[in-house]
């Protein structure tokens, strides 16, 4: 089992230093709001590859006003194996990674730890503009893929060109070959990527009791559709040069996809659905991406889940806590009081976040029974 057994939080955020320990069950970290709750759960986001679920720069996550840097430190436990991992940041800089004291890319820790969530942000997904729902896809398709983050990178990279010479209005054609090849390749890996993610989340929502609907998800492109084949994205982005140079960016590829949720069970759009009814659908994704991991590493990953229970009746609060118990996730959750995590008992430990002038102290208790 997937798990952090250790954590150390060194001038990270609100947490000026904070050693805490755990075995395998569930966290429930509880407090008021601004106590520091959803940094704890930043800082274990960061134990997987990519930014993290805030999407900070390492400058923002340095305790102020010391700015000396910050320090996060796990014993991370996969298959009986653990992974001294530490991450660390000076005055700013770029995060440094070691596994087992040796340094290491980021993409290395998608090789030993899987991390998803859920947070308050990811709340208007569905209505929202369409970069939202793609960074969701992709950290879904991450999830599954940590090859993915590197074949986005270069993408991109390479897309940054292509828009360069677009504006400059370059019309030779031997700039643009070797670029485009580069965008095709690695635009087709990123589509094929994306399409078994959702493969994998449709057949995990599709085969598991849950009291959560399940959403019925497509790709769909601003205008036309996406290639499935490098020549074809390769003669695509091609044909569309003078286009693109007219709107001085790359109108073709899988930059422009959206990912289109319906609540299957209603046949209804999912930016069409209640506030609810969208959140639903958000945590039975969330689920239907731990199941589907379970099963393809042997492993359910570590999921984090920001003031998810409050919003939530009893009866699928009840369904959420079993779920999670189910698969025998570390799952991470936050709320205001302990008493929406009551019902847990002993299948889980608890956190209780205090503040004072800026600077959260925690306290663990063995029991959600309080």
């Amino acid at each position: 089992m997937l798990h952090l057994s250790t954590l150390l939080l060194s001038h990270f955020r609100s947490h000026k230093l904070a050693r805490l320990t755990f075995d395998q069950r569930p966290v429930a970290i509880y407090g008021n709001n601004g106590s520091g709750k959803t940094n704890i759960l930043e800082a274990v986001s960061l134990f997987s590859p990519g930014r993290g679920m805030r999407r900070s720069s390492a400058l923002d996550m340095t305790r102020r006003p010391e700015s000396l840097g910050w320090q996060l430190q796990s014993d991370l436990v996969r298959d009986k194996h653990v992974h001294q991992t530490k991450i660390t940041s000076d005055e700013g800089a770029a995060r440094r990674v070691l596994i087992d004291d040796k340094p290491v890319s980021q993409l290395a820790l998608g090789e030993i730890s899987r991390v998803i969530w859920l947070v308050p942000a990811m709340d208007r997904l569905w209505i929202e503009g369409a970069e939202g729902r793609r960074r969701f896809l992709d950290r879904i398709t991450l999830s599954f893929f940590p090859s993915h983050a590197e074949a986005s990178l270069n993408y991109e990279k390479a897309m940054r060109e292509r828009n360069k010479l677009l504006k400059e209005q370059i019309r030779d054609a031997h700039w643009y070959r070797a670029i485009e090849l580069q965008m095709a390749q690695t635009g087709i890996e990123i589509h094929t990527a994306r399409m078994r993610a959702l493969d994998l989340i449709q057949n995990a929502q599709g085969t598991a009791a849950t009291e959560f609907p399940v959403a019925q998800l497509t790709l769909e492109q601003s205008e036309g559709d996406m290639p499935t084949l490098v020549d074809d994205l390769k003669s695509a982005l091609e044909e569309s040069r003078l286009r693109d140079m007219a709107a001085g960016r790359t109108l073709v590829g899988p930059h422009r996809t959206d990912m289109i949720g319906v609540f299957q069970r209603k046949g209804v759009l999912a930016k069409d659905c209640s506030t609810g009814e969208q959140k639903a659908l958000l945590i039975s994704m969330i689920l239907a991406n731990a199941r589907a991991l379970k099963e393809q590493i042997g492993t359910a990953p570590l999921v984090l889940l920001d003031e998810v229970s409050a919003h939530l009746d009893n009866q699928r609060r009840a369904a959420l806590y079993q779920e999670v118990c189910d698969l025998g996730a570390q799952a991470w959750m936050t709320g205001t009081e302990i008493e929406v995590f009551q019902e847990l008992g002993d299948r889980a430990q608890a956190i209780q976040v205090t503040d004072a002038n800026g600077l959260s102290t925690c306290t663990q208790h063995d029991t959600c029974s309080i």
